[in-house]
């Protein structure tokens, strides 16, 4: 079950029953406990206690050194729960002695590619961390709480149990438990790329009957529906304004303007 490139320090306690994949490393003091999987390339650091059932996909590192500047090597630890999935890219810190020595990650948590959880932080059972979110030092996930993409967390936050936090959100307050929290959405479509259209070969009537489509759907005082009507009406506008339409009339959640 342990694959010969992995390199497991003597210190290590692995269970028989754990799968242990190619380049994997395991530092001293490391625990991992039963059927635990490590698909290739992970690092786990100790001190660390992991616990049954849980997953690990390639190149994540859990348990390195706290990314914090008064750190001099104290023996600080994280400790994780069962049944959790950390998917690739994933970081995860131990603790550091001011904050209380100790990284705690629950169990049933799915913690998506590239997300960061720093030290002395605690993630709550059921928690899940999308692709990319960021959590600073001494942030607390309460349980079944969701924390969406590239969302990044201030210190000493609190994301509160069942919340649903949207993508790309900046948290600096504590997130209400039961709550729906997102960033404001100002995402505006600002005309044509028309430099583009150019280096892939568009002609000048190609473009300009692009451009005038948009500015029927952009800057008329026209709602989309009206303008939609209006360049239907228009029997000269071209297969690229025939598409713009299409995949207008085909959008489910609506189209920026």
């Amino acid at each position: 079950m342990i694959h010969p490139t992995a390199v497991i320090d003597p210190r290590a306690s692995v269970d028989s029953t754990c799968s242990i994949g190619p380049y994997c490393i395991l530092g001293a003091d490391v625990e991992l406990g039963e059927h635990c999987e490590l698909m290739s390339h992970v690092a786990i650091h100790g001190p660390a206690k992991i616990g049954p059932h849980n997953r690990f996909f390639p190149f994540c590192v859990i348990g390195g050194e706290p990314q914090d500047t008064s750190f001099k090597g104290e023996n600080t630890r994280l400790e994780m729960g069962s049944h959790n999935v950390i998917r690739e890219y994933v970081t995860m810190n131990r603790g550091t002695t001011k904050g209380g020595g100790l990284t705690r990650i629950g169990s049933h948590t799915l913690i998506m590619a590239y997300a960061h959880v720093g030290h002395d932080s605690v993630v709550g059972d059921h928690a899940m961390l999308v692709n990319a979110a960021t959590l600073a030092g001494h942030v607390t996930v309460e349980e079944w709480a969701v924390v969406g993409a590239l969302c990044a967390v201030h210190q000493f936050t609190r994301i509160g149990a069942h919340a649903y936090v949207g993508g790309g959100t900046i948290v600096t307050k504590d997130v209400l438990p039961f709550s729906k929290c997102v960033a404001p959405r100002e995402t505006r479509t600002y005309g044509v790329n028309a430099v583009g259209l150019e280096r892939r070969g568009f002609s000048k009537d190609r473009i300009r009957r692009i451009q005038h489509a948009f500015r029927v759907l952009l800057n008329s005082k026209l709602n989309t529906t009206q303008a939609l009507e209006k360049l239907k009406l228009e029997t000269d506008r071209g297969e690229d304004v025939d598409m713009l339409l299409k995949f207008i009339e085909e959008s489910e959640r609506g189209v920026i303007k």
